[in-house]
């Protein structure tokens, strides 16, 4: 915890201190790996920060823009107005629009026991709720986990699959997590006096 709560506070730190779209996204990919290695409250409040920080910027770059807009106007110049890069959304700490499709990890899934009740065998069932709907297409490869036939039927009737999760007293998107980085193991980031952090959250998941 108190690792997690070390790192957890250089990353805001050096999140509070972006002031540019391209700096977001060099941010993004080079210390992304390192907030997935923080608890899930840590990691979270990365999360929410790197966003706020994010939209920030793009406030700022659109009032920016709007103020030299309205000054070239009153100059009667010709000048371009100068464009900052767009970040580029893919490699944002949570993507909210990827959908990656490894054929692989899905049947490494279904080798797994039903996340409920333990019997196998097991579908591979993806979290609805993970992402926002995105045109009928189903949520990313990432959030899938495993389910027995019945359990599988179960909770595509029911009506919130959040809450029918809540009920059973399951965190699925933990478990997701932990199948993914199975099958998609990160590198073990190394902070500046050589301490490697773990980069496998233990959810009690069995190996095919």
């Amino acid at each position: 915890m108190a690792l997690s709560a070390s790192l957890r506070d250089e990353l805001l730190r050096e999140i509070e201190s972006l002031n540019a779209d391209d700096e977001a996204a060099l941010w993004a990919r080079r210390r992304g790996g390192a907030k997935n290695t923080l608890n899930a409250a840590d990691a979270e409040q990365v999360e929410q920060a790197f966003r706020g920080r994010v939209a920030t910027i793009a406030n700022e770059s659109t009032n920016e823009s709007a103020t030299e807009a309205s000054l070239r106007g009153h100059r009667g110049g010709h000048r371009k107005k100068r464009r900052r890069a767009a970040v580029e959304k893919s490699v944002l700490a949570l993507p909210t629009s990827r959908r990656i499709r490894d054929r692989d990890h899905v049947k490494s899934v279904a080798k797994q026991p039903c996340l409920v009740c333990g019997r196998r065998p097991a579908d591979a069932h993806h979290l609805r709720f993970a992402q926002a709907p995105a045109l009928g297409r189903k949520v990313s490869d990432e959030f899938t986990v495993p389910l027995c036939r019945g359990h599988h039927r179960e909770v595509h009737r029911c009506g919130d699959e959040a809450v029918w999760w809540d009920e059973s007293g399951i965190d699925p998107t933990a478990a997701a997590r932990s199948l993914w980085l199975k099958s998609h193991p990160l590198p073990i980031p190394v902070d500046e006096i050589g301490f490697k952090f773990p980069n496998k959250p233990n959810f009690g998941v069995s190996s095919p």
